[in-house]
C-alpha cells in the first residue's frame, strides 16, 4: 500500500460515533449547510418503508433542526407498491420518467441517480440504497457528518460489514462478516489497486451509501448503471484529490443478494466503466454472454453491458436554469 493511502487511513476514516447528533446539529446550523437524502426505488416495497420511517424519526421529526432537509425516493419503474410505501412512510416520492422528460430514461441505477440532482436542493446529497434491513441512521448521519465538520472533504463513502447470509453472525459463530461484497473483492479492488492504488483504501469502494458536495456531483458524469459507484470514485478522486475523499464505519450492512448471474453482469459493467476511464476508448464488444442450463443443455443468453453514460449535470440547460432561478 502507497504510504500516502496509509496516511489517508490514518486521517480520513472515522466511525460513525466519533461524531455524535448534536455536534451534527451544531455544525450544520452555523454552516447554514442543507442535507438531501435520495433513495433510488425499483421494487422495494418490503423495505423502502422503514428506511424512510428511521431516517424521519431520528434526523427529522422532533429535532430542534432536522438534520435532513429533504427526504427523496426515486422510483425506476417500480411495479410493486414501492411509491405508495415510501409516500405513506413520509418520503416524497418522484418516479424517474418525470424527471427531465426531453432526455429519454435509460434503465439502470446511475441514471436515477444522475436525475435526482434535478429535484433536490442540498448542498449536500446523500444516496441510500432502499434495499437494506434493520437500518440504522447511522448510514446517513455517519456520512454525512464529515461533511458538515470538515471544510476540506467533499466525498465520503459508508464502511460496513457486509455477511452474505441476511443474519450477521460474527467469527464466534465460525462465520466470517465480510464475505457479502463478491463483485467488489473480484473485481473492483483488483482494478482499483492496479490502476487507481490511490483507492486502495476504501473498505467498501462499491457501496451504494455516500454523501457528496453538490458542488462535486454537478461536475462529475454518471455512468447510467451498475458502473456507477466506480465511476464516481475514480472521477472524484482525478478531480479534487484523494484527501477530499472519507470514508466512515457504520456497523453492518444487511441486504438482498443478487444471484451469480446478476453479479456477473454487474462485474462486467464495472470492469467496462474501467476501461472506459483508462483508455477512454471504443469497446469493441460490449456484451457479455452468459449459460443456464435448459431442457436440451446449456443455453447461451447475451446482454448488453452498460455503455452510456450522462454528461455532469451543470452541463444540462434545466439544471442550469434552475440554478439561475
Amino acid at each position: 500500500m502507497l504510504e500516502e493511502v496509509e496516511r489517508w487511513l490514518a486521517d480520513r476514516s472515522w466511525s460513525a460515533a466519533d461524531r455524535p447528533l448534536d455536534q451534527l446539529l451544531s455544525a450544520k446550523r452555523a454552516a447554514g449547510t442543507t442535507v438531501s437524502v435520495v433513495l433510488p426505488a425499483l421494487d422495494e416495497e418490503e423495505t423502502v418503508g422503514a428506511i424512510v420511517e428511521v431516517i424521519r424519526r431520528d434526523l427529522i421529526d422532533g429535532l430542534p433542526l432536522p438534520l435532513v432537509d429533504e427526504l427523496l425516493v426515486v422510483d425506476s419503474g417500480s411495479t410493486d407498491r414501492t411509491a405508495e410505501v415510501a409516500a405513506g412512510a413520509g418520503a416524497r416520492v418522484v418516479h424517474r420518467d418525470e424527471i427531465l422528460p426531453r432526455i429519454p430514461a435509460l434503465p439502470g441505477k446511475g441514471e436515477v441517480l444522475w436525475r435526482s440532482l434535478l429535484v433536490t436542493g442540498g448542498d449536500i446529497v446523500c444516496f441510500v440504497d432502499a434495499d437494506l434491513r434493520d437500518f440504522s441512521s447511522a448510514f446517513v448521519s455517519g456520512i454525512v457528518g464529515p461533511l458538515l465538520t470538515e471544510p476540506g472533504v467533499q466525498f465520503v463513502k459508508a464502511m460496513y460489514d457486509r455477511p452474505l447470509g441476511t443474519e450477521f453472525q460474527g467469527p464466534a459463530s465460525g462465520r466470517t462478516p465480510g464475505q457479502g461484497g463478491r463483485v467488489t473483492e473480484l473485481v473492483a479492488r483488483p482494478l482499483l489497486n492496479l490502476h487507481w492504488p490511490q483507492l486502495a483504501g476504501f473498505v467498501q469502494p462499491l457501496g451504494g451509501e455516500y454523501a457528496v458536495r453538490r458542488s462535486l456531483l454537478e461536475r462529475l458524469p454518471f455512468p447510467v448503471g451498475y458502473g456507477v459507484e466506480l465511476g464516481l470514485l475514480v472521477d472524484a478522486l482525478h478531480t479534487v484529490g484523494l484527501d477530499a475523499l472519507a470514508q466512515v464505519d457504520v456497523g453492518v450492512r444487511l441486504h438482498r443478494h443478487q444471484d451469480g448471474q446478476a453479479l456477473g453482469r454487474m462485474a462486467a459493467a464495472i470492469y467496462r466503466t474501467a476501461q472506459l476511464r483508462l483508455s477512454r476508448a471504443h469497446l469493441v464488444r460490449p456484451e457479455l454472454t452468459q449459460f443456464e442450463r435448459g431442457p436440451e443443455g446449456f443455453v447461451p443468453r447475451t446482454y448488453p453491458v452498460d455503455t452510456e453514460e450522462r454528461p455532469p449535470m451543470r452541463e444540462i440547460k434545466e439544471y442550469a436554469g434552475r440554478r439561475v432561478a
